[in-house]
């Protein structure tokens, strides 16, 4: 039997490709955060981003033209930090990232540690070095259980696309044997631990996204209404090719406003 949705009280919305892109807010998505926070509407901004701390990624947003407050941002890092804590309360890690998942674990009462952690966790980096992957290596093939924060096998800079978590991960995985458990989207825990924070129900909760691959298909599987916008990495033509759709396809963020 089908469940019956109810009018949306809570909003989860990606963030690159769908407020900003390259840096610069796209059209709508201030209008669309003023929106929010004008009806009271419980909402979260989510990122498989875990190089940067919610406070680091308000500011980021704040310099684009975008007051998010930085309670209002779920990371991947904050994801797999929620998951940790839950399977392992007060264990210890060995981690492969930047100051976003290492605050992210240390907040929730994780130990970093090289010596037989319970977990290597590896998140997006930029400082990746031969002796930490050859770490990690030695570590997951002693015992460790290997957590990644997002697949991610790229991610996009005005340069061109950069090697992500996905790439760095699948390096261990050759070496060891060991397959990642990934928590960021596509993992529709990443939305559930986000819709825990705001105390969000999925029958009245909405995903915005620009992917098909990610966005989309984790709302779906997490029981959310999903609407694809088509500022980013999905375009119109491409939808058909997907063997699932979103709720609704809009051009971008500022044809969501009406909806909030």
């Amino acid at each position: 039997m089908t469940r019956e949705r109810r009018l949306p009280e809570c909003w989860l919305t990606d963030m690159d490709g769908v407020l900003v892109k390259e840096g610069l807010a796209i059209p709508g998505a201030a209008e669309f955060i003023a929106r929010l926070v004008e009806k009271d509407r419980r909402f979260l901004v989510l990122t498989n981003n875990s190089i940067y701390t919610p406070r680091d990624l308000a500011a980021r947003l704040a310099r684009s033209g975008l007051k998010v407050p930085e309670q209002a941002i779920w990371t991947s890092a904050l994801a797999t930090a929620d998951f940790l804590a839950d399977q392992s309360p007060g264990g210890t890690a060995y981690v492969l990232g930047e100051a976003g998942l290492t605050t992210a674990l240390h907040d929730v009462g994780y130990t970093l540690t090289d010596t037989a952690p319970d977990y290597v966790v590896l998140g997006e980096t930029r400082t990746l070095s031969f002796s930490a992957v050859t770490t990690a290596v030695r570590l997951v093939l002693n015992g460790a259980r290997f957590i990644a924060t997002n697949p991610d096998v790229t991610s996009p800079s005005p340069e061109g696309p950069l090697p992500a978590t996905g790439a760095a991960a699948a390096m261990i995985t050759a070496a060891t044997g060991a397959t990642p458990y990934f928590v960021g989207k596509p993992n529709p825990m990443m939305f559930r631990s986000a819709m825990n924070k705001i105390d969000a129900h999925a029958l009245s909760t909405v995903m915005i996204g620009d992917r098909m691959d990610t966005d989309v298909v984790a709302g779906i599987e997490a029981g959310l209404e999903t609407i694809l916008v088509l500022t980013g990495s999905t375009s119109a033509g491409h939808v058909a090719r997907f063997p699932y759709r979103p709720s609704r396809v809009l051009p971008s963020i500022a044809e969501v406003i009406e909806l909030v």
